[in-house]
């Protein structure tokens, strides 16, 4: 499969936030090899797991591991295969439909997480049931949370949503990730660099970015921009730019994948900063669209750097909750459509997690042997959250 000893160590050794004691040996018998893991770090016990994979199951292992770990610090980037160590994907348990919402869900959860595009509405519809569903979590005292990946709308732009759509949502109960990029530039103190951030996505971004004091170029100003491309013709780029943030952008165009490329590939130590790796999205309710991750796989192909990722499964808006209200992990409850984030973001941040199927992810993939990532319960919408009242009653 073309994947030497000293290839597999590198992979396993280079990781931000895992210490990994591996070994590796290959049957001379056998068409297969063994991988054994040992997986240990602050805030997990150790996990062993003795794994016996063919080679092409080993090959895809090795794709797995290139993905990235959010926040990971840039030199070491290349390799932190996050979610391929989730005690989800270790652990390919069976996964129950929520049957009995009283002792298996709202006895145990003080604080729902909810995905909002496939969880909350689709498109610019609210899915049939949740206004009322929310009223009986809040009148049952239960904290509510809106986390989005979509980057389009700021937290501000969101709170107009919402109440177009009339669900009484207060302002301080939401959460994009476009707030989650402008939260990641505060942490790492950018302002106090002085440089600008070059964008590729829309308003939500800019009027993020704006309520810190980062100064930044591109977005929905570059959106009609068309480079020349005659003989001797360059594109100029801001040689102040040292992070370029792509969102979801409705008006991508080949200028701004130009100037993100020059400004990763020529400025010295320019961040290539994510939203979010969405493969699809709901931008109305009628079909799926290309989400944030083909905007972001095209800056990958022409920097070959990975990005580092601010939305989910990323920790950084969890730790914020946590770390400003007070909040207890184990008693919060993720609900989201998607697999590869919103439960990934329960699983590794120790959250419980439920999977609703109004949105992205069918139960045929969510139970096929080949998914490896599990929630605790799957329902079709949040609706099921609520116990049903016996007929008559």
């Amino acid at each position: 499969i073309g994947l030497s000893h000293s290839d597999l160590e590198f992979v396993f050794r280079h990781s931000s936030d895992l210490s990994i004691l591996w070994g590796c040996f290959r049957s001379s018998s056998s068409q297969s090899s063994v991988v054994k893991i040992a997986v240990c770090s602050s805030n997990q016990r150790i996990a062993t797991r003795r794994m016996k994979w063919n080679n092409a199951a080993l090959a895809a292992f090795a794709t797995i591991a290139g993905n990235v770990s959010a926040f990971s610090p840039a030199a070491s980037r290349a390799f932190v295969p996050r979610a391929a160590y989730s005690s989800s994907t270790l652990n390919m348990a069976k996964v129950n439909r929520l049957s009995d919402p009283g002792k298996q869900l709202l006895d145990n959860v003080d604080v729902f997480i909810f995905d909002c595009d496939g969880v909350i509405w689709r498109g610019d519809s609210v899915i049939d049931g949740i206004p009322e569903v929310l009223e009986k979590l809040r009148a049952a005292g239960k904290k509510m949370f809106f986390v989005t990946n979509n980057s389009t709308k700021s937290r501000k732009g969101y709170k107009k949503k919402f109440d177009s759509l009339g669900l009484k949502v207060p302002a301080e109960e939401i959460f994009s990730s476009s707030f989650a990029a402008a939260a990641y530039l505060e942490q790492t103190k950018f302002k106090d660099t002085g440089k600008k951030v070059y964008i590729i996505g829309e308003i939500g971004i800019c009027e993020e970015l704006d309520l810190i004091g980062v100064p930044w170029i591109g977005g929905p100003q570059d959106k009609d921009k068309v480079p020349n491309m005659g003989p001797g013709d360059i594109v100029e780029h801001d040689h102040d730019v040292a992070a370029v943030i792509v969102g979801f952008d409705r008006y991508i165009n080949y200028h701004k994948i130009q100037t993100a490329q020059l400004c990763i590939n020529e400025n010295p130590g320019c961040e290539f900063i994510a939203t979010n790796l969405d493969a699809v999205t709901h931008l109305t309710d009628a079909q799926e669209w290309a989400g944030n991750g083909s905007m972001v796989g095209a800056i990958k192909g022409c920097t070959g750097k990975e990005p580092t990722v601010v939305g989910k499964p990323s920790p950084l808006m969890i730790d914020y909750l946590c770390d400003k209200l007070g909040l207890e992990k184990s008693r919060i409850c993720m609900v989201g459509d998607r697999l590869d984030t919103d439960v990934l973001f329960g699983t590794d941040n120790g959250l419980r997690s439920i999977l609703v199927l109004s949105g992205v992810t069918s139960e045929e993939k969510l139970l096929s042997d080949s998914n490896p990532i599990t929630p605790d319960y799957y329902c079709d919408s949040i609706v099921d959250f609520v116990v049903k009242e016996p007929a008559g009653m």
